[in-house]
């Protein structure tokens, strides 16, 4: 029987993962984390609107009845492609006959990993905790504090990235601030919140179209948040963002500005492109590796048009179902087909009923958007559970304007402490400069999400 090795959990590998299930194949899913995340969700985490169990179902849980499938916690290391075997935490091999990686990407800060402790990413459930937590913090500190200037520092909340993370976490923060928040503090008050969008491009949404663009703008304003367009963030410390001869003051700073592979591409010895990721075959195998794939945000793939395909979710999936097919055509002494990317659109929410979708020529953007990004977001969740749920909490949300996961939680190690193991406790006033955040990869052997 085929041995078929995918590492990671994500969109690309799950999908992957479940098109195998009737294949006579063993199959051995490797992940770090025991849970497939649905990172679209993760600033509603960040921003108290959802808690992690509603973004996130254990791995365990989704290939349970699987039988064909072993779940491994484990993280990878190397890879041995010569002897088609995978190198594990602890140096044990895995070996397989077919190898998909589909390892995810992580918060890119293009050269300057100092900025991480300041300004922090968004790409797991430990990250939208932290947010989470940094921006509770932050009104707990405004709230004891007398003086109105200080508060305000307190207050103020810098998102730099205007993708659609950047303009969904901006709006989500301003409605948090402007409805949620407003009535549980006395002294923290609504006129001393501020929250700024900073985008180093032309304009925000630079994939959708220009109306489209300026529509979420428009949107964005109207909830209060201050879209600074064609700025370059020059540094970020404890004070806040320093840009092109002004600063702006931040108790906290969420960065949404880009996002790179995981180092695992740098271990397969393929020629890579200027992001890092993996220039794979029509069929997403790795050149002269006919046996290995690469799909999600680690390949790059030329569509159609000659431009590499998004990182978005619906690419991932597709070519995870893709390389499964191909996995079984292989199997059966047929050959393989060429992967195609049937576009599904793009969406991006800014609020309450505020929303721009944007699909060839059809063109949405208000509530009848924002409706369709509700539908294919519970579309895409994973579990009975997890559907109902996400729904029942954005119903609530909607209608008594609060959000019911606002709590204080999860503890960082303080990166620079003379002890690594100590814990730094919410008490210690990291509440003054919005936290230090986690460690930057760099520097770790190459692990995959």
């Amino acid at each position: 029987m085929a041995r078929v090795v995918i590492v990671g959990g994500g969109f690309g590998g799950l999908a992957a993962a479940r098109a195998l299930k009737y294949a006579k194949v063993d199959l051995t899913l490797v992940d770090r984390a025991n849970y497939h995340l649905f990172q679209p969700l993760l600033y509603q985490v960040a921003t108290s609107g959802l808690s992690t169990t509603e973004v996130a179902t254990p791995i365990r849980g989704i290939l349970g009845k699987q039988t064909n499938a072993t779940v491994l916690l484990d993280e990878v290391w190397d890879f041995d492609l010569d002897n088609h075997r995978v190198i594990l935490r602890d140096e044990r091999p895995l070996e397989y006959d077919y190898l998909v990686v589909a390892a995810g990407a992580r918060t890119n800060y293009f050269g300057h990993l100092e900025w991480s402790r300041f300004a922090h990413g968004l790409k797991d459930l430990d990250d939208a905790i932290e947010i989470r937590r940094r921006v509770l913090l932050a009104y707990e500190a405004a709230e004891r504090e007398s003086d109105p200037e200080v508060r305000r520092k307190f207050l103020s909340f810098v998102v730099i990235g205007g993708g659609p993370t950047g303009v969904e976490m901006a709006g989500a923060l301003a409605e948090l601030s402007r409805f949620s928040l407003s009535r549980d503090f006395r002294n923290a008050k609504l006129e001393e919140a501020s929250v700024t969008l900073v985008e180093a491009q032309a304009r925000i949404l630079s994939a959708f179209d220009e109306k489209l663009s300026a529509v979420a703008r428009k949107h964005l304003e109207d909830l209060g948040v201050r879209v600074m367009t064609g700025e370059m963030v020059r540094s970020i410390d404890e004070a806040g963002v320093h840009l092109d001869g002004h600063m702006i003051q931040a108790g906290a700073v969420v960065w949404a500005a880009g996002v790179e592979p995981r180092p695992l591409t740098s271990q397969l010895g393929a020629e890579l492109d200027r992001a890092k990721r993996v220039i794979v075959e029509k069929d997403c195998s790795v050149p002269g590796h006919p046996e290995v794939f690469v799909i999600g945000d680690m390949a790059c793939f030329h569509g159609q048009d000659g431009k590499p395909l998004p990182g978005l979710a619906p690419v991932a999936m597709q070519q995870g179902r893709s390389v499964a097919r191909n996995i079984r055509r292989s199997l059966a002494g047929l050959p393989r087909r060429p992967f195609e990317y049937a576009d599904k659109g793009i969406l991006a929410t800014i609020g309450r009923s505020r929303a721009v979708a944007e699909r060839g020529k059809v063109k949405l953007d208000g509530r009848a958007a924002w409706l369709l990004w509700v539908f294919v977001h519970i579309y895409y969740l994973i579990g009975f559970r997890n559907r109902v749920a996400v729904l029942t909490d954005w119903a609530i949300a909607y209608v008594t304007y609060q959000r019911g996961a606002r709590l204080i939680t999860g503890r960082r190690l303080q990166p620079g402490a003379p002890d690594r193991g100590r814990v730094v406790e919410p008490s210690e006033i990291e509440i003054a400069a919005g936290g230090q955040g986690g460690y930057p990869e760099e520097g770790h052997p190459p692990t995959h999400h």
